[in-house]
Protein backbone atom coordinates (compact mmCIF):
# COMPACT_ATOMS: atom_id res chain seq x y z
CA UNK A 1 0.00 0.00 0.00
CA UNK A 2 1.69 3.07 -1.20
CA UNK A 3 2.55 6.05 0.90
CA UNK A 4 2.23 9.58 -0.27
CA UNK A 5 2.83 12.71 0.66
CA UNK A 6 2.26 16.40 0.48
CA UNK A 7 3.66 19.89 1.16
CA UNK A 8 1.72 23.26 0.83
CA UNK A 9 3.84 26.09 0.71
CA UNK A 10 1.80 29.18 1.57
CA UNK A 11 2.43 32.71 1.62
CA UNK A 12 1.16 32.70 5.02
CA UNK A 13 1.83 28.62 6.69
CA UNK A 14 3.77 25.55 5.36
CA UNK A 15 1.91 22.04 5.64
CA UNK A 16 2.86 18.49 5.58
CA UNK A 17 0.62 15.79 5.17
CA UNK A 18 0.86 11.86 4.69
CA UNK A 19 -1.22 9.49 3.97
CA UNK A 20 -1.26 5.55 3.11
CA UNK A 21 -4.01 4.85 0.59
CA UNK A 22 -5.91 1.79 1.43
CA UNK A 23 -8.58 0.16 -0.52
CA UNK A 24 -8.96 3.29 -2.85
CA UNK A 25 -9.09 6.25 0.37
CA UNK A 26 -6.57 8.25 2.21
CA UNK A 27 -5.69 6.86 6.09
CA UNK A 28 -3.36 10.16 7.08
CA UNK A 29 -0.48 8.81 9.49
CA UNK A 30 1.39 11.98 10.18
CA UNK A 31 0.91 16.00 9.69
CA UNK A 32 2.60 19.10 10.27
CA UNK A 33 2.68 22.73 10.20
CA UNK A 34 3.94 25.83 10.98
CA UNK A 35 3.57 29.42 10.63
CA UNK A 36 6.23 31.27 8.22
CA UNK A 37 4.72 34.13 7.07
CA UNK A 38 6.57 33.53 3.37
CA UNK A 39 4.42 35.93 2.16
CA UNK A 40 4.97 38.96 4.15
CA UNK A 41 7.68 40.52 2.52
CA UNK A 42 6.52 39.70 -1.18
CA UNK A 43 3.37 41.85 -0.59
CA UNK A 44 5.51 44.59 0.51
CA UNK A 45 8.32 44.72 -1.41
CA UNK A 46 7.81 42.28 -4.57
CA UNK A 47 10.39 39.76 -2.87
CA UNK A 48 10.73 37.24 -0.27
CA UNK A 49 12.17 38.37 2.77
CA UNK A 50 15.79 35.91 3.95
CA UNK A 51 14.59 35.06 7.05
CA UNK A 52 11.38 34.09 5.92
CA UNK A 53 13.35 31.74 3.55
CA UNK A 54 15.58 30.92 6.25
CA UNK A 55 12.55 30.10 8.30
CA UNK A 56 10.33 28.30 5.92
CA UNK A 57 14.11 26.15 4.71
CA UNK A 58 14.29 24.94 7.92
CA UNK A 59 10.96 23.88 8.21
CA UNK A 60 10.82 21.85 5.23
CA UNK A 61 14.09 20.01 6.49
CA UNK A 62 12.07 19.02 9.19
CA UNK A 63 9.03 17.75 7.09
CA UNK A 64 11.80 16.14 4.71
CA UNK A 65 13.28 14.06 7.94
CA UNK A 66 9.33 12.85 8.42
CA UNK A 67 9.00 12.55 4.91
CA UNK A 68 11.85 9.99 5.21
CA UNK A 69 10.99 8.36 8.13
CA UNK A 70 7.46 7.41 6.67
CA UNK A 71 9.06 5.82 3.79
CA UNK A 72 7.05 7.57 1.30
CA UNK A 73 6.36 6.86 -1.86
CA UNK A 74 5.93 9.73 -3.94
CA UNK A 75 5.67 13.29 -2.85
CA UNK A 76 4.43 16.34 -4.60
CA UNK A 77 5.47 19.78 -3.25
CA UNK A 78 3.30 22.90 -4.31
CA UNK A 79 3.56 26.69 -3.88
CA UNK A 80 1.05 29.28 -4.06
CA UNK A 81 0.32 33.30 -4.11
CA UNK A 82 3.45 34.67 -2.47
CA UNK A 83 5.81 32.36 -4.67
CA UNK A 84 3.46 33.68 -7.61
CA UNK A 85 4.27 37.20 -7.29
CA UNK A 86 7.85 36.96 -5.77
CA UNK A 87 10.94 38.23 -7.94
CA UNK A 88 13.26 35.87 -6.21
CA UNK A 89 10.99 32.65 -6.42
CA UNK A 90 13.65 31.34 -8.51
CA UNK A 91 16.34 31.31 -6.07
CA UNK A 92 14.08 29.93 -3.14
CA UNK A 93 13.01 26.90 -5.62
CA UNK A 94 16.79 26.16 -5.62
CA UNK A 95 17.60 26.68 -2.25
CA UNK A 96 14.69 24.39 -1.29
CA UNK A 97 16.21 21.53 -4.27
CA UNK A 98 19.86 22.20 -2.24
CA UNK A 99 18.80 21.75 0.92
CA UNK A 100 15.79 18.79 0.54
CA UNK A 101 15.99 17.52 -2.99
CA UNK A 102 12.42 18.57 -3.59
CA UNK A 103 11.20 19.84 -7.11
CA UNK A 104 8.89 23.11 -5.63
CA UNK A 105 6.08 23.32 -8.12
CA UNK A 106 4.31 27.08 -8.11
CA UNK A 107 0.51 26.42 -9.08
CA UNK A 108 -1.94 28.67 -10.10
CA UNK A 109 -4.70 30.32 -8.39
CA UNK A 110 -7.22 28.40 -10.48
CA UNK A 111 -4.82 25.50 -9.70
CA UNK A 112 -5.10 25.62 -5.99
CA UNK A 113 -8.73 26.26 -6.21
CA UNK A 114 -9.04 23.26 -8.66
CA UNK A 115 -7.26 20.76 -5.95
CA UNK A 116 -8.79 22.05 -3.10
CA UNK A 117 -12.56 21.55 -4.85
CA UNK A 118 -10.82 18.07 -5.47
CA UNK A 119 -9.48 17.56 -2.04
CA UNK A 120 -13.25 18.41 -0.36
CA UNK A 121 -15.47 16.67 -2.88
CA UNK A 122 -13.39 13.09 -2.50
CA UNK A 123 -13.98 12.97 1.07
CA UNK A 124 -16.35 15.74 2.25
CA UNK A 125 -20.53 14.48 2.62
CA UNK A 126 -21.78 17.00 0.00
CA UNK A 127 -26.11 16.42 -0.28
CA UNK A 128 -26.66 19.49 -2.23
CA UNK A 129 -25.94 19.84 -5.87
CA UNK A 130 -25.26 23.61 -5.90
CA UNK A 131 -21.75 24.42 -3.70
CA UNK A 132 -19.36 27.24 -3.44
CA UNK A 133 -16.07 26.52 -2.07
CA UNK A 134 -14.44 29.69 -0.30
CA UNK A 135 -10.46 29.20 0.33
CA UNK A 136 -8.78 32.20 1.70
CA UNK A 137 -5.22 32.46 2.48
CA UNK A 138 -1.97 34.45 3.32
CA UNK A 139 -2.19 35.91 -0.57
CA UNK A 140 -5.62 34.94 -2.34
CA UNK A 141 -9.00 34.23 -1.80
CA UNK A 142 -10.09 31.74 -4.39
CA UNK A 143 -14.12 31.04 -4.98
CA UNK A 144 -14.95 27.90 -6.94
CA UNK A 145 -18.60 27.25 -8.35
CA UNK A 146 -19.27 23.46 -7.98
CA UNK A 147 -22.47 21.79 -9.59
CA UNK A 148 -23.02 18.12 -9.06
CA UNK A 149 -19.28 18.10 -8.18
CA UNK A 150 -18.31 19.69 -11.75
CA UNK A 151 -16.12 23.02 -11.86
CA UNK A 152 -18.73 25.45 -13.08
CA UNK A 153 -16.69 28.81 -12.32
CA UNK A 154 -13.75 29.66 -10.39
CA UNK A 155 -11.77 33.13 -9.48
CA UNK A 156 -8.76 33.85 -7.73
CA UNK A 157 -8.89 37.05 -5.88
CA UNK A 158 -5.97 39.23 -4.57
CA UNK A 159 -7.61 38.76 -0.55
CA UNK A 160 -5.18 37.07 1.26
CA UNK A 161 -5.15 37.81 4.83
CA UNK A 162 -1.58 38.33 5.26
CA UNK A 163 -1.63 40.75 1.96
CA UNK A 164 -4.49 42.61 2.84
CA UNK A 165 -3.03 43.04 6.39
CA UNK A 166 0.22 44.38 5.06
CA UNK A 167 -1.20 46.40 2.89
CA UNK A 168 -4.00 48.02 4.94
CA UNK A 169 -3.69 47.90 8.75
CA UNK A 170 -0.73 49.85 10.07
CA UNK A 171 -2.04 50.21 13.90
CA UNK A 172 -3.49 47.71 16.52
CA UNK A 173 -6.26 47.85 17.05
CA UNK A 174 -6.88 49.92 12.89
CA UNK A 175 -7.58 52.73 12.51
CA UNK A 176 -11.32 53.52 10.97
CA UNK A 177 -9.68 55.08 7.94
CA UNK A 178 -7.58 52.02 7.26
CA UNK A 179 -10.31 49.62 8.07
CA UNK A 180 -12.62 51.72 5.39
CA UNK A 181 -9.89 51.59 2.72
CA UNK A 182 -9.87 48.04 3.55
CA UNK A 183 -13.51 47.38 2.61
CA UNK A 184 -13.59 49.41 -0.20
CA UNK A 185 -10.86 47.34 -1.53
CA UNK A 186 -12.30 43.98 -0.87
CA UNK A 187 -15.95 45.21 -1.81
CA UNK A 188 -14.36 46.16 -5.57
CA UNK A 189 -12.85 42.91 -5.72
CA UNK A 190 -15.80 40.40 -4.63
CA UNK A 191 -17.98 42.54 -6.84
CA UNK A 192 -16.57 41.33 -9.70
CA UNK A 193 -18.20 37.63 -9.15
CA UNK A 194 -20.90 38.63 -6.73
CA UNK A 195 -23.62 38.61 -8.92
CA UNK A 196 -22.64 35.60 -10.74
CA UNK A 197 -22.77 33.89 -6.95
CA UNK A 198 -26.34 35.30 -6.24
CA UNK A 199 -27.41 33.79 -9.72
CA UNK A 200 -26.27 30.39 -9.06
CA UNK A 201 -28.36 30.23 -6.02
CA UNK A 202 -26.30 28.39 -4.11
CA UNK A 203 -27.11 25.77 -1.16
CA UNK A 204 -24.12 25.21 1.03
CA UNK A 205 -20.98 27.01 1.46
CA UNK A 206 -17.95 25.55 2.68
CA UNK A 207 -15.26 27.29 3.61
CA UNK A 208 -11.44 26.23 4.32
CA UNK A 209 -8.21 26.96 5.29
CA UNK A 210 -6.92 28.33 8.79
CA UNK A 211 -9.08 32.04 9.07
CA UNK A 212 -12.43 30.09 8.26
CA UNK A 213 -11.35 27.57 11.67
CA UNK A 214 -10.54 30.69 13.57
CA UNK A 215 -13.67 32.20 12.70
CA UNK A 216 -15.83 29.17 13.57
CA UNK A 217 -13.36 28.41 16.71
CA UNK A 218 -14.48 32.35 17.80
CA UNK A 219 -18.35 31.28 16.97
CA UNK A 220 -18.19 27.69 18.65
CA UNK A 221 -18.89 29.66 22.28
CA UNK A 222 -22.23 30.90 20.91
CA UNK A 223 -23.23 27.14 20.56
CA UNK A 224 -21.41 24.74 22.72
CA UNK A 225 -23.45 21.32 21.38
CA UNK A 226 -21.06 22.02 17.95
CA UNK A 227 -17.77 21.15 16.96
CA UNK A 228 -15.38 23.45 14.97
CA UNK A 229 -14.90 20.72 12.06
CA UNK A 230 -18.91 20.80 11.11
CA UNK A 231 -20.53 23.38 12.62
CA UNK A 232 -22.70 26.05 10.32
CA UNK A 233 -21.60 29.59 10.88
CA UNK A 234 -24.11 32.06 10.16
CA UNK A 235 -23.72 35.44 8.04
CA UNK A 236 -24.77 37.39 11.06
CA UNK A 237 -22.52 35.81 13.44
CA UNK A 238 -19.53 36.36 10.68
CA UNK A 239 -20.47 40.19 10.31
CA UNK A 240 -20.47 40.96 14.18
CA UNK A 241 -17.34 38.77 14.99
CA UNK A 242 -15.54 41.10 11.73
CA UNK A 243 -17.10 44.37 13.59
CA UNK A 244 -15.85 43.07 16.93
CA UNK A 245 -12.08 41.79 16.13
CA UNK A 246 -11.79 45.37 14.40
CA UNK A 247 -11.93 46.67 17.69
CA UNK A 248 -9.96 44.62 19.61
CA UNK A 249 -5.79 44.74 20.34
CA UNK A 250 -4.11 41.31 19.70
CA UNK A 251 -3.83 40.64 23.24
CA UNK A 252 -7.47 40.71 23.22
CA UNK A 253 -8.11 38.93 19.79
CA UNK A 254 -5.17 36.13 20.82
CA UNK A 255 -7.74 35.28 23.81
CA UNK A 256 -10.61 34.41 22.08
CA UNK A 257 -11.37 31.27 21.62
CA UNK A 258 -10.03 29.92 18.13
CA UNK A 259 -7.88 32.41 17.50
CA UNK A 260 -4.30 32.08 18.32
CA UNK A 261 -1.11 34.63 18.54
CA UNK A 262 -0.48 34.20 15.38
CA UNK A 263 -3.42 33.97 13.77
CA UNK A 264 -4.72 37.15 15.89
CA UNK A 265 -2.11 39.50 13.80
CA UNK A 266 -4.29 38.68 10.58
CA UNK A 267 -7.81 37.77 11.38
CA UNK A 268 -9.14 41.02 11.00
CA UNK A 269 -8.48 41.17 6.98
CA UNK A 270 -9.57 37.60 6.84
CA UNK A 271 -13.02 38.04 9.10
CA UNK A 272 -13.39 41.17 6.45
CA UNK A 273 -13.54 39.28 3.14
CA UNK A 274 -15.43 36.69 4.65
CA UNK A 275 -18.31 39.61 5.95
CA UNK A 276 -18.07 41.13 2.04
CA UNK A 277 -18.78 37.76 0.48
CA UNK A 278 -21.46 36.59 2.49
CA UNK A 279 -23.19 40.19 2.34
CA UNK A 280 -22.69 40.83 -1.54
CA UNK A 281 -23.10 37.75 -2.37
CA UNK A 282 -26.52 37.02 -0.57
CA UNK A 283 -25.02 33.89 1.26
CA UNK A 284 -26.72 32.93 5.16
CA UNK A 285 -23.21 31.53 5.59
CA UNK A 286 -20.42 28.78 5.80
CA UNK A 287 -19.58 25.51 6.68
CA UNK A 288 -16.04 24.95 7.84
CA UNK A 289 -14.19 22.24 6.58
CA UNK A 290 -10.79 20.72 7.87
CA UNK A 291 -10.16 19.43 4.40
CA UNK A 292 -8.24 21.81 1.88
CA UNK A 293 -5.28 22.20 -0.33
CA UNK A 294 -2.73 19.58 1.19
CA UNK A 295 -6.07 16.87 0.76
CA UNK A 296 -6.45 17.53 -2.69
CA UNK A 297 -2.42 17.04 -3.60
CA UNK A 298 -2.87 13.63 -1.87
CA UNK A 299 -6.04 13.43 -4.24
CA UNK A 300 -4.45 13.61 -6.87
CA UNK A 301 -1.54 11.34 -6.33
CA UNK A 302 -4.24 8.79 -5.25
CA UNK A 303 -5.93 9.50 -8.71
CA UNK A 304 -3.01 9.33 -10.74
CA UNK A 305 -1.81 6.14 -8.84
CA UNK A 306 -5.17 4.17 -9.21
CA UNK A 307 -8.17 4.27 -11.83
CA UNK A 308 -10.37 2.91 -9.28
CA UNK A 309 -10.53 5.93 -6.90
CA UNK A 310 -13.13 8.41 -6.52
CA UNK A 311 -10.36 11.03 -6.95
CA UNK A 312 -9.54 9.63 -10.13
CA UNK A 313 -12.64 9.92 -11.60
CA UNK A 314 -13.00 13.35 -9.81
CA UNK A 315 -9.61 14.22 -12.30
CA UNK A 316 -11.51 12.70 -15.64
CA UNK A 317 -14.11 14.91 -14.96
CA UNK A 318 -12.47 18.45 -14.40
CA UNK A 319 -10.25 17.23 -17.29
CA UNK A 320 -13.02 16.60 -19.55
CA UNK A 321 -14.87 19.80 -18.49
CA UNK A 322 -11.44 21.11 -19.07
CA UNK A 323 -10.90 19.84 -22.77
CA UNK A 324 -14.73 20.93 -23.21
CA UNK A 325 -14.42 24.32 -22.17
CA UNK A 326 -11.26 24.90 -24.90
CA UNK A 327 -12.81 23.06 -27.72
CA UNK A 328 -15.78 25.47 -26.96
CA UNK A 329 -13.50 28.80 -26.41
CA UNK A 330 -11.19 28.41 -29.56
CA UNK A 331 -14.43 27.26 -32.17
CA UNK A 332 -13.25 23.54 -32.68
CA UNK A 333 -15.26 21.08 -34.58
CA UNK A 334 -16.83 18.37 -31.61
CA UNK A 335 -17.68 15.40 -33.45
CA UNK A 336 -14.16 15.83 -35.58
CA UNK A 337 -12.38 16.03 -32.52
CA UNK A 338 -14.00 13.31 -30.73
CA UNK A 339 -13.53 10.72 -33.53
CA UNK A 340 -9.62 10.95 -33.84
CA UNK A 341 -9.64 10.75 -30.15
CA UNK A 342 -11.51 7.91 -30.42
CA UNK A 343 -9.12 6.61 -33.43
CA UNK A 344 -6.26 7.98 -31.08
CA UNK A 345 -6.99 6.06 -28.14
CA UNK A 346 -8.00 2.76 -29.83
CA UNK A 347 -4.41 3.00 -32.15
CA UNK A 348 -2.81 3.08 -28.08
CA UNK A 349 -4.64 0.10 -27.53
CA UNK A 350 -4.47 -2.50 -30.07
CA UNK A 351 -0.50 -1.02 -31.15
CA UNK A 352 1.11 -1.20 -27.08
CA UNK A 353 3.36 -4.39 -27.97
CA UNK A 354 4.80 -1.55 -30.83
CA UNK A 355 4.62 1.55 -28.92
CA UNK A 356 5.52 0.62 -25.26
CA UNK A 357 4.16 3.65 -23.67
CA UNK A 358 3.97 4.78 -19.97
CA UNK A 359 -0.12 3.99 -19.54
CA UNK A 360 -0.44 7.83 -18.46
CA UNK A 361 0.35 8.94 -22.15
CA UNK A 362 -2.65 7.53 -23.32
CA UNK A 363 -4.64 10.27 -21.77
CA UNK A 364 -2.27 12.88 -23.22
CA UNK A 365 -2.41 11.37 -26.89
CA UNK A 366 -6.30 11.66 -26.27
CA UNK A 367 -6.38 15.29 -24.74
CA UNK A 368 -4.20 16.08 -27.84
CA UNK A 369 -6.41 14.63 -30.44
CA UNK A 370 -8.88 17.08 -28.47
CA UNK A 371 -6.99 19.95 -29.04
CA UNK A 372 -4.86 19.33 -32.08
CA UNK A 373 -7.21 22.30 -34.27
CA UNK A 374 -7.39 24.66 -31.53
CA UNK A 375 -4.49 26.90 -33.46
CA UNK A 376 -6.72 27.68 -36.30
CA UNK A 377 -8.88 29.95 -34.19
CA UNK A 378 -5.65 32.38 -34.33
CA UNK A 379 -4.49 31.84 -38.00
CA UNK A 380 -4.87 28.49 -40.07
CA UNK A 381 -1.19 29.46 -41.23
CA UNK A 382 0.93 28.37 -38.86
CA UNK A 383 -1.95 26.67 -36.97
CA UNK A 384 0.42 24.13 -35.67
CA UNK A 385 2.77 26.63 -34.14
CA UNK A 386 -0.57 28.57 -32.61
CA UNK A 387 -1.65 25.29 -31.57
CA UNK A 388 1.50 24.68 -29.34
CA UNK A 389 1.42 27.85 -27.53
CA UNK A 390 -2.45 27.81 -26.54
CA UNK A 391 -2.28 24.22 -25.06
CA UNK A 392 0.96 25.04 -23.40
CA UNK A 393 -0.18 28.19 -21.92
CA UNK A 394 -3.70 28.00 -20.88
CA UNK A 395 -5.07 26.95 -17.53
CA UNK A 396 -6.32 23.60 -18.17
CA UNK A 397 -8.09 21.95 -15.13
CA UNK A 398 -6.51 19.08 -13.53
CA UNK A 399 -3.12 19.28 -16.00
CA UNK A 400 -0.46 20.29 -14.70
CA UNK A 401 2.32 22.36 -16.71
CA UNK A 402 4.66 19.29 -17.63
CA UNK A 403 1.43 17.51 -18.53
CA UNK A 404 0.20 20.52 -20.48
CA UNK A 405 3.51 20.79 -22.57
CA UNK A 406 3.20 17.64 -23.20
CA UNK A 407 -0.12 17.57 -24.78
CA UNK A 408 1.02 20.94 -26.40
CA UNK A 409 3.69 19.04 -28.28
CA UNK A 410 2.15 16.19 -29.79
CA UNK A 411 -0.19 18.35 -31.00
CA UNK A 412 2.62 20.58 -32.55
CA UNK A 413 3.75 17.74 -34.75
CA UNK A 414 0.95 17.29 -36.99
CA UNK A 415 1.64 18.87 -39.80
CA UNK A 416 4.10 19.14 -42.18
CA UNK A 417 7.09 19.28 -39.46
CA UNK A 418 7.99 15.58 -37.23
CA UNK A 419 9.66 15.98 -34.15
CA UNK A 420 13.75 16.58 -34.11
CA UNK A 421 16.32 16.32 -31.63
CA UNK A 422 17.50 19.67 -33.29
CA UNK A 423 14.23 21.61 -32.48
CA UNK A 424 13.77 23.85 -29.47
CA UNK A 425 10.70 22.03 -28.33
CA UNK A 426 12.59 18.63 -28.03
CA UNK A 427 16.05 20.27 -26.68
CA UNK A 428 13.74 21.69 -23.79
CA UNK A 429 12.41 18.12 -23.23
CA UNK A 430 13.62 16.04 -20.63
CA UNK A 431 15.35 12.98 -22.58
CA UNK A 432 13.74 10.23 -20.97
CA UNK A 433 9.87 12.14 -22.41
CA UNK A 434 11.43 12.80 -26.05
CA UNK A 435 10.77 9.13 -27.56
CA UNK A 436 7.63 9.15 -26.12
CA UNK A 437 6.86 12.11 -27.38
CA UNK A 438 7.80 11.23 -30.87
CA UNK A 439 5.91 8.00 -30.52
CA UNK A 440 2.79 9.98 -29.60
CA UNK A 441 2.89 11.66 -32.48
CA UNK A 442 2.74 8.83 -34.58
CA UNK A 443 -0.26 7.46 -33.58
CA UNK A 444 -1.74 10.54 -33.29
CA UNK A 445 -0.89 11.32 -36.90
CA UNK A 446 -2.01 7.87 -37.47
CA UNK A 447 -5.68 8.72 -36.27
CA UNK A 448 -5.91 12.03 -38.08
CA UNK A 449 -5.06 10.31 -41.16
CA UNK A 450 -7.67 7.84 -40.07
CA UNK A 451 -10.59 10.36 -40.25
CA UNK A 452 -8.94 12.88 -43.24
CA UNK A 453 -11.82 13.50 -44.73
CA UNK A 454 -13.41 14.45 -41.87
CA UNK A 455 -16.66 12.13 -42.29
CA UNK A 456 -15.72 9.49 -39.59
CA UNK A 457 -15.91 6.59 -42.07
CA UNK A 458 -13.92 4.59 -39.59
CA UNK A 459 -15.86 2.91 -37.02
CA UNK A 460 -13.19 0.45 -35.43
CA UNK A 461 -9.60 -0.62 -36.21
CA UNK A 462 -7.62 -4.00 -35.03
CA UNK A 463 -4.32 -4.43 -35.50
CA UNK A 464 -2.14 -7.87 -36.16
CA UNK A 465 1.79 -8.04 -35.17
CA UNK A 466 4.48 -10.24 -37.32
CA UNK A 467 7.67 -10.59 -37.18
CA UNK A 468 8.61 -6.88 -38.41
CA UNK A 469 5.06 -6.20 -40.11
CA UNK A 470 2.29 -4.81 -38.26
CA UNK A 471 -1.02 -4.71 -40.28
CA UNK A 472 -4.18 -2.62 -39.63
CA UNK A 473 -7.12 -3.76 -40.61
CA UNK A 474 -10.14 -1.59 -40.74
CA UNK A 475 -13.75 -1.41 -40.21
CA UNK A 476 -15.81 0.73 -41.89
CA UNK A 477 -19.57 3.02 -42.57
CA UNK A 478 -20.69 4.33 -45.45
CA UNK A 479 -18.86 4.96 -48.74
CA UNK A 480 -15.52 6.38 -49.82
CA UNK A 481 -12.56 5.89 -47.93
CA UNK A 482 -10.05 6.91 -50.32
CA UNK A 483 -9.00 9.73 -48.43
CA UNK A 484 -8.03 8.30 -45.62
CA UNK A 485 -5.92 5.20 -47.48
CA UNK A 486 -3.99 8.46 -49.01
CA UNK A 487 -3.44 9.68 -45.78
CA UNK A 488 -2.24 6.80 -44.41
CA UNK A 489 0.18 5.67 -47.19
CA UNK A 490 2.34 9.31 -46.30
CA UNK A 491 2.61 7.60 -42.93
CA UNK A 492 4.08 4.67 -43.74
CA UNK A 493 7.66 5.79 -43.91
CA UNK A 494 8.08 7.65 -40.99
CA UNK A 495 6.07 4.52 -39.03
CA UNK A 496 8.78 2.63 -40.32
CA UNK A 497 11.27 5.18 -39.33
CA UNK A 498 10.39 5.42 -35.79
CA UNK A 499 8.97 1.96 -35.08
CA UNK A 500 11.34 -0.09 -37.13
CA UNK A 501 8.45 -2.21 -38.57
CA UNK A 502 6.48 -2.00 -41.77
CA UNK A 503 2.51 -0.83 -41.90
CA UNK A 504 0.26 -2.32 -44.05
CA UNK A 505 -3.51 -1.45 -43.94
CA UNK A 506 -6.43 -3.53 -45.26
CA UNK A 507 -10.45 -3.25 -44.91
CA UNK A 508 -12.51 -5.71 -43.19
Amino acid sequence: MPVFAAVDIGSNSVRLSIARLTHGSFRVIHQDREVTRLGEGVFQTGTLDPKAIAHTIKVLKRFHRAVQSQATDKIRVVATSAMRDARNSRAFIEWVKSATGWRVEIISGLEEGRLIHLGVMSKARVSVPRVLLIDLGGGSCELTLSRSRHIEEMVSLPLGAVRLTQEFLKHDPPRKSEMERMRVFIAEEVERIAQRIARFKVQLTIATSGTAAALAGAAQKRSADSTTHSMMVSRASTLKLAKKLAQLSKTEREAMPGIGPRRAEIIIAGAAVYAEVLKSCGLRGFRYSPLGLRDGLLAQLAADYDERTRPHQQTESDRQDALLAMCKKYGVDLKYAEQVRMLALKLFSVLGRVHNLPAEYKEWLGAAAMLQEVGSYVNRAGRNRHTYYIIANSEMFGFSIKQRQTIATIARYQGRSKPSPTDRLMKNTIPSEREHIVRSVVLMRLARALNQSRRSVVASVTANLRDEKVGLRLTTKGEGIDLEMWALEKEVAYFREVFGRDLAVALS
